[in-house]
């Protein structure tokens, strides 16, 4: 195993584990601090934008053009971007939207959902809405391991950012998982240990994607599966990101982040050629 699949595999591993990041952010505050986290976000959303459309399905584009010519790469290219969106629109769809870790929970929606005559609601709820939660996340989070995990591959540098804006839009997700059962159980190890586990799901897309599709990967499949992580990474900026980010958002912070993380980008891109 090369250095590049151990650095794409460790890298991944990182992004999928920032789950935990957020349960630990959840058992030692009261309060979310909500410009950070909409700052947060909105810079993962600019840095995903930015670089799946300037980088990512322009390098897809040019590996199918040089295969297949230039009208018939450029469908390719089209099909491969929709197509990653297809692909996770369609888990999004097969998950309860009372369980979708597009709906971002902060510290204060499970207290103020107790504080309002909900607290009385068994342990067993809670407990299995946490666990749904950390299943639903884990499904949802399975190509975001092979979009992370491909994209070390072909450029670290990009690589590193789209590992880096993942585990940031992870940190919430951890957090969704943590409180449900922490409230359940009153055991913040068990609680971290499932949101911990949750993000395990993108490592394991990275080992898929090495031990089966790098054995299929010709420049045609190369071309395809690029697009399809531009594709994916758009679909979660603009259904997932940027909604969590206007959610918490003051005085627009979540636009600041946002341009904020397309400028980072684009100078790294720069700065690293």
């Amino acid at each position: 195993m090369g250095d590049d699949v151990l650095l794409a595999l460790g890298l991944t591993l990182f992004a999928g584990l920032s789950t935990g990041i957020g349960s630990l952010i959840a058992f030692f505050t009261t309060r979310t601090n909500k410009r950070f986290l909409s700052i947060a976000l909105g810079f993962s959303a600019g840095v995903m934008i930015y670089v799946s459309l300037v980088e990512i399905f322009v390098k897809a584009k040019a590996a199918l053009v040089n295969v297949h010519g230039d009208k018939m790469g450029y469908w390719l290219t089209i099909v491969g971007f929709f197509g990653g969106m297809f692909v996770i629109a369609l888990i999004d769809r097969f998950i309860p939207k009372g369980n979708n870790p597009h709906e971002v929970k902060s510290v204060e929606d499970v207290q103020k959902a107790q504080s309002l005559g909900q607290g009385d609601i068994e342990a067993d709820r809670l407990m299995k809405m946490g666990l749904f939660t950390a299943l639903a996340i884990a499904i949802h989070n399975f190509p975001e391991g092979i979009a992370t995990f491909m994209s070390v591959l072909q450029d670290p540098n990009v690589g590193i950012a789209i590992a880096i804006a993942v585990a940031i839009h992870n940190i919430p997700e951890g957090i969704a998982v943590a409180i449900p059962i922490f409230y359940a159980t009153g055991k913040r190890m068990k609680a971290f240990k499932w949101s911990f586990a949750s993000g395990l799901s993108e490592p394991i897309g990275a080992l898929i994607a090495y031990l089966i599709l790098m054995q299929f990967m010709t420049d045609t499949m190369f071309g395809i599966i690029f697009a399809g992580v531009a594709g994916i990474m758009v679909f979660i900026s603009i259904d997932e990101l940027l909604p969590a980010a206007k959610k918490y958002d003051e005085a627009h912070s979540s636009i600041y982040g946002l341009i904020a993380g397309m400028a980072v980008m684009a100078v790294s891109l720069v700065l690293l050629a």
